[in-house]
Parts: structure tokens; C-alpha cells; sequence
């Protein structure tokens, strides 16, 4: 998956400004997708010469012209034939597993520091998806769409939080 994907799901969700899409990226994107915000600039900017997105310039009073992007017919179809297209099965890759396993070959205590702040930060964002879905998807059944597709993947975080939360207590319970 390349950035210019994210983009484009983001940008048939609701066009936007750099700076918007930025800040979606602070706000829900960027759990499962990091992007700085000179790398989303310049990604766009491609999109642009090949001709994926159209941008429109607002004029603002006191602030610099605004650019909206959105998706040009030649952006949906990269979009379609790229969600067509094969998968590779998602593998598990974390330092922090690594540093798991091999902390009888070095500072064990150090280690366990560094589970429990994982641990802290983890139950910090499995509450705070459990939120946005109480607040956002009050009645999951009546979703269709675009929102039944956001809520299922808030659904998947919410379970790799979950997952997380449960392996770090675990290991921590089992080096009490």
C-alpha cells in the first residue's frame, strides 16, 4: 500500500486541504497509517501531475489561497483496480515482541519499563476507540456504507487493542 492510496480513500471520503487531510491523519489515519505532513504534501502534488486528484483554489481573507483536492475519474479507477487488487497476508512485526522474547539476554527490568509504558499506551487507545465507536456508531445494526466500513475498522482496532492489552498484562503478570 502506498500513500497515494490512503489519500484517495481519505479524499472520496470528504475532499480537503493538505492541512485537513493532515490533521484527519493526527485524528483517525494515522492509527493505522503514518504520514508527516511534508509527505502528504508531496504526495499530493504527484497525484496531481498524474492526474489522480483535481484541486480547486479558495480564496481566503488574511490567510493564503486554499487548495482542495479531490478525486478525478482517473483516481477512482487507480483506487478501484488497487482495492481489486491481491493482498499479502498481514504479518505480526514488532521491536517490541523482539524485545520481549530476548529480555533474558540483557536488562530484564528495563524491559518490563518498557511493557508497562507499551501497556499504559495501549489501554489509553483501546479507550479511546471504545469512545469514538460509543460516540460515533451508537446503533452499529443501522450502519450501511461507507459508515458500516469506518465502524468495522474501528471494530478492528478496538480488537488489536484489545490484544495488545491482554499479551503485555500477561507477560507483565508472568515476570510479577
Amino acid at each position: 500500500m502506498a500513500l497515494e492510496h490512503v489519500l484517495l480513500v481519505a479524499l472520496r471520503e470528504q475532499p480537503g486541504s493538505g492541512l485537513e487531510l493532515t490533521r484527519r491523519f493526527e485524528r483517525s489515519l494515522g492509527y493505522f497509517w503514518h504520514a508527516t505532513h511534508q509527505q502528504i504534501y508531496r504526495v499530493l502534488a504527484r497525484m496531481e501531475a498524474d492526474g489522480w486528484v483535481a484541486v480547486e483554489t479558495v480564496a481566503q481573507s488574511g490567510r493564503p489561497d486554499k487548495r482542495t483536492f479531490t478525486v478525478t475519474t482517473a483516481g477512482e479507477d487507480a483506487l478501484a483496480a488497487w482495492l481489486a487488487s491481491p493482498t499479502p497476508m498481514e504479518t505480526f512485526r514488532s521491536e517490541l515482541a523482539v524485545k520481549l522474547r530476548g529480555a533474558s539476554y540483557g536488562d530484564r527490568a528495563a524491559v518490563l519499563d518498557l511493557a508497562r509504558a507499551q501497556l499504559v499506551e495501549h489501554t489509553a487507545r483501546l479507550t479511546h476507540y471504545e469512545q469514538l465507536s460509543d460516540r460515533d456508531y451508537p446503533d452499529p445494526a443501522a450502519l450501511t456504507g461507507p459508515d458500516l466500513d469506518r465502524h468495522l475498522v474501528l471494530r478492528g482496532g478496538i480488537g488489536l487493542e484489545r490484544f495488545w492489552v491482554t499479551w503485555l498484562t500477561e507477560y507483565l503478570e508472568a515476570h510479577a
